[in-house]
């Protein structure tokens, strides 16, 4: 079987040529020291450049992350290792180490040690504990020595490799002075460039690359050549074992990496970005990226899906670690370790050993005695309980069907269905096979579209348009997911409209039943991983959330920290299982109870949804309410939920507000005294207002201190007490607009300039005594030159007070008798809302104005609501006159000079029956005019006169 080796590029870097990478085993770094004598530091998930630093001006050949000390170690040119802090980019040590090129640098894995290979031809061992003391120089090697690397499994041994075609393994004793090799491997017919250990411990490898094209493999321990590659068409620069995949990886100056099989040394892939020639390869431990070095820049790739071959049946977990097979019993597990959700769960692992073929997929049986594992072009069925080769075969892909059997695809495209271990009937589509799903039916996916077919024959079933990575069918094989890269599908499978089809003989054309299936939902997210559990789908998404989906809602269960697969449910323990790519198993609850109870009400069966809703813990009611709230069952949500939160908004949508009321009262009491739940009291307040319950309205703005509502409120009510209150709680709240449009509707102008002042806004509380209060202008312009004088002295001067330069302030004396008469006005008569048709004519009055005509007396009587401010003025009405000639009694009062003209008073005038009696004024609010005086004396035609005596004379 081809290994499943899916490539995708992580990161293209151009640069000058990079002569060698390393990755940083926590964060997403890559590091790559270049020929031009820098290094970079990239980010190859964010495709950015992190650091960079120049070192000197010759090449970097080597640089090597030094984690412990936070360390980037550099090997160059100029004979020199320099070390930096990767955080700062100081420089923390440097050393002339060889007496020509440095080649090549290693980490020690665990010792405070670092070797150095050179073209001086010796290997140095340097101790950075000791002050970077040289302590063993080791030398044999006849050329330039190219590499050197640590072996893991035994850290007192190193290997190096020369151009003198060879390569020799050394070991680390800690003395000074010179060191003899353990033994030396020849086979290269030309100068060997890379030498590296097998990470795994089954195997004894040493790999290694050479200028004569060739990739040998070697066991160390026979010291024999097992293995040589041969496929690149120029130098072999590089070569290394791949720590987790069983592959090895090879880059030449041809400008290709190849990927070989760890096993069987097939070629697998063949990998060019055209960047020239290809340097240095670099493997990050426990994950499948890699990094290659090139002449124009670095790629980082990622190799095949990072999700864990694994599977569960009934608690039983069976993984593949390498070519182990391991298990582990969540059974055994002690209950209260699992309880806390998201932890990871204690499990005790059990070897069962190395499986025949390296896994790519692992599955159980349907009843969890058997599982398969299938790699390497080939399938092997095992027990459960030891690992006994059941049967095998060789395969490509590999299914089980939910009754036992089980399907197999070749390379040709064959697929061939067994039953009892036996091969029932095998079948080649029509079309090219691109994958093999199990499950009710056998899915068979082709370029676009998948078949699915019977089990016991050979039969179409139904052809669907999608094209779906897998399949997933609920454990009674009703209901389907057909996962597809943007979305998936949600399919209700009818058996017995295709057994009826079937039955009836009815022709099957291309399409198949089209009864099979009836598409439920279409969901666009993108799902990593599913199962089912009863009616309900629990899958985890890309975005790493563990949701789950019942009758079209979904629901979201947890947000995950890290990539995670789901492994299985466990019903008795009610819990979800996840794994992630360390083989970490994680639980989250998940109660059947619950997912029952929620197909129950998506169904409209109440009566039984009341059933499981006994059997819920009351820790799940809140989580219930939220999903009732969703179905649009807001009142029965009410009645379920205990989080205050979601009764207070379930109430204020239902509209009883009063409730809502007393739902803040009771989150009050429990909240911290210093945050009261204030927009709650805002949002209930605005809905019992639109709903018209003001009372209620105005105790939340209130509790709520929302001064603009209140102010909107009173207003609109006409309430002067409420409004006398707002602008109260405005000055305490320091709220200056609204505290001043309160003082100014209730006509209080000293208050709303006491508002300014307090707030130190002068300049307007100086505008506005100018206009409202010009009796406080005086103290107003004496606290503004104060405080301007603070900042600008000249500028404070140049403020005019009315004390100081009257003649600057035309009328000011008049504006402030203007100001007591409305003072007077608002104490002894204040207008009401009802009055504004009456006075409305004071609203637009010109004020200096009328007090200028009219004088002071008058414009306060005016003001002050008498006869005359209630009405228009009606026309001068003469005095009474006597029942004599008008001439008559002139003349008389010529000649009598002590006989003023006064007006008889109306009783003596009474008996005079003459036509030209003093007229009577009309009743207001028509004036009577002036032609209904009918007398000869002109002047008494003229009012303003006619009150002076003395002038009509």
């Amino acid at each position: 079987m081809p290994l499943r080796l899916d490539i995708k590029k992580k990161l293209s870097a151009r640069s000058d040529r990079v002569k060698c990478v390393d990755f940083h085993p926590t964060e997403p770094w890559t590091l790559a020291a270049l020929y031009s004598g820098n290094i970079f530091l990239w980010d190859y998930n964010t495709q950015t450049l992190v650091k960079q630093l120049e070192v000197c001006n010759l090449p970097v050949r080597c640089a090597k992350f030094v984690v412990r000390k936070q360390w980037i170690a550099t090997a160059s040119d100029d004979m020199h290792i320099r070390l930096f802090n990767y955080n700062t980019l100081e420089k923390a040590h440097e050393f002339e180490a060889h007496t020509d090129y440095i080649r090549y640098i290693a980490i020690h894995p665990t010792l405070p040690y670092l070797i150095s290979s050179s073209d001086d031809m010796s290997i140095k061992l340097w101790d950075w504990d000791k002050n970077w003391q040289n302590v063993q120089v080791f030398e044999g090697h006849a050329h330039y020595v190219m590499m050197c690397q640590w072996n893991p499994k035994d850290t007192n041994l190193f290997a190096s490799c020369s151009l003198d075609r060879s390569i020799k393994v050394w070991g680390v004793t800690g003395g000074s002075g010179a060191s003899s090799c353990h033994f030396t491997l020849t086979g290269h017919q030309r100068g060997v460039n890379c030498v590296e250990y097998s990470p795994g411990g089954e195997k004894p490898y040493i790999v290694s690359g050479s200028d004569d094209r060739t990739v040998k493999i070697w066991d160390y321990q026979t010291k024999q050549c097992i293995q040589t590659l041969s496929g690149h068409s120029n130098n072999v620069s590089y070569a290394l074992f791949h720590p987790t995949l069983p592959i090895i990886l090879t880059g030449s100056e041809d400008g290709t990496v190849k990927i070989w099989h760890g096993s069987t040394y097939r070629l697998e892939a063949t990998l060019s970005y055209f960047l020239e020639r290809a340097w240095c390869i670099a493997v990050l431990k426990g994950s499948n990226t890699a990094a290659i070095g090139y002449d124009e820049g670095t790629v980082v790739i990622k190799l095949g899906s990072e999700e864990p071959v694994a599977s569960m049946h009934s608690g039983k977990i069976i993984w593949a670690k390498g070519n182990e097979i391991q298990t582990a019993n969540l059974k055994l597990v002690d209950e209260g370790t699992v309880a806390r959700e998201g932890e990871k769960v204690p499990l005790s692992v059990k070897d069962m050993g190395a499986a025949e073929v390296f896994p790519q997929y692992i599955a159980h049986h349907p009843n969890g005695r058997l599982f398969a594992v299938c790699g390497d072009g080939e399938f092997v069925i095992y027990t459960a309980q030891a690992l006994r080769n059941k049967s095998y075969g060789p395969a490509i892909e590999f299914v089980w069907a939910h009754s036992g059997n089980y399907a197999t695809r070749d390379s040709n495209g064959k697929i061939t269905i067994f039953q009892d271990f036996k091969e029932n009937f095998s079948f080649k589509p029509p079309f090219v096979v691109e994958e093999i799903f199990g499950g009710r039916l056998l899915g068979v996916r082709g370029g676009d579209f998948i078949c699915f077919y019977d089990w016991t024959e050979y039969r179409l079933l139904r052809r669907i348009d999608v094209v779906p990575r897998s399949v997933i069918w609920s454990d009674d094989g009703s209901n389907v997911v057909l996962v597809c890269p943007d979305s998936f599908y949600v399919l209700k499978h009818d058996m017995g409209a295709v057994q009826a089809a079937i039955v009836s003989g009815a022709q099957i054309d291309e399409d198949g039943i089209e009864a099979a299936f009836d598409l439920q939902n279409e969901i666009s997210d993108k799902v990593n991983s599913g199962t089912w559990v009863g009616d309900c789908f629990v899958y985890i998404s890309h975005s790493q959330r563990l949701t789950c989906l019942v009758a079209g809602s979904q629901e979201t269960l947890a947000h995950l920290d890290r990539a995670q697969y789901l492994l299985g449910y466990m019903a008795e323990q009610s819990k979800l299982f996840l794994i992630d790519k360390e083989l970490n198993v994680t639980p989250y609850t998940l109660h059947m109870a619950l997912v029952e109870y929620q197909t129950a009400i998506m169904r409209q069966d109440f009566e039984a949804a009341a059933g499981f809703f006994s059997q819920l813990p009351e820790s799940l009611h809140n989580r219930i309410a939220r999903f009732l709230e969703n179905q649009g069952h807001a009142a029965e949500a009410l009645q379920v939920s205990k989080d205050d939160e979601h009764r207070f908004e379930l109430a204020t949508q239902l509209g009883k507000l009063q409730m809502a009321a007393d739902i803040i009262v009771n989150i009050t009491s429990q909240a911290n005294p210093g945050m009261p739940p204030r927009g709650k009291w805002k949002s209930l307040g605005d809905v019992a207002l639109e709903q018209g319950d003001f009372a209620l309205a105005k105790r939340c703005f209130i509790e709520a201190k929302d001064l603009s509502a209140l102010f909107l409120l009173h207003t609109s009510a006409g309430d002067a007490e409420g409004v006398l209150a707002t602008a109260k709680l405005a000055e305490e709240s320091s709220i200056v607009n609204i505290a001043m449009l309160c003082y100014v509707l209730l006509g209080k102008s000293k208050s709303a300039l006491e508002v300014l002042v307090k707030a130190n806004r002068l300049p307007e509380a100086a505008f506005f005594a100018r206009t409202y209060c010009p009796s406080e202008l005086p103290r107003v312009v004496k606290l503004w030159t104060t405080d301007l004088a603070q900042v600008n002295q000249a500028v404070a001067d140049s403020l005019a007070n009315p004390e100081k330069f009257p003649d600057l302030f035309p009328d000011y004396a008049l504006s402030v008798q203007a100001e007591k008469v409305f003072e007077e006005r608002l104490t002894k008569c204040p207008p009401k809302a009802s009055d504004y048709s009456t006075v409305r004519e004071i609203l637009d009055m010109d004020v200096m104005e009328e007090l200028k005509q009219q004088g002071l007396d008058k414009f306060q009587r005016s003001i002050l609501g008498t006869a005359a401010a209630a009405a228009p003025a009606p026309a001068f009405s003469p005095p009474p006159r006597a029942a004599a000639a008008p001439a008559a009694t002139m003349v008389e009062s010529a000649s009598v000079p002590e006989a003023a003209p006064v007006a008889a008073p109306a009783r003596e005038a009474a008996p005079v029956a003459a036509p030209e009696a003093a007229p009577v004024a009309a009743p207001a609010p028509v004036p009577a005019p002036e032609t209904a005086v009918e007398s000869s004396s002109p002047e008494l035609l003229v009012p303003d006169e006619a009150e002076n005596p003395e002038k009509s004379g």
